[in-house]
């Protein structure tokens, strides 16, 4: 939910902002622009599951109307919680995925850890 709510997450909007994709397009519908809205209110690659969240919040899926919504009341929460559970499992794994292609663009590649362990060596 935070991811959806900030727009840090598994978006290529951001992703490419961290240098993590080529691109900021979206991989599940090919739209140039990958956002947290996007995903939201517009990519087809969610429908299904954006239909509940619209039952239980209303067709405006701007962030100011979900926030309103789902501190409001329970079953906007619940939506709202079980749509980002569910495409945000699904966005992650398809990153995941893109990382442990061989093939990939090496800067969508996982990183080792080099990095990481040698900045804990210049800790001690």
């Amino acid at each position: 939910m935070v991811q959806v709510l900030t727009g840090h997450g598994c978006f290529g909007k951001y992703l490419h902002n961290i240098g993590r994709e080529s691109t900021a397009g979206c991989h599940h519908c090919g739209s140039d622009t990958d956002t947290a809205q996007h995903t939201l209110e517009e990519c087809p690659a969610w429908a299904g599951q954006r239909v509940a969240l619209t039952a239980a919040i209303g067709l405006d899926l701007s962030l100011s109307t979900v926030v309103k919504t789902i501190v409001d009341n329970d079953t906007g929460f619940d939506a709202f919680k079980t749509f980002c559970e569910s495409v945000m499992l699904e966005k992650e794994m398809a990153e995941r995925a893109r990382e442990e292609d061989p093939l990939a663009d090496p800067i969508r590649r996982r990183r080792t850890g080099r990095r990481r362990r040698a900045f804990a060596r210049n800790l001690i």
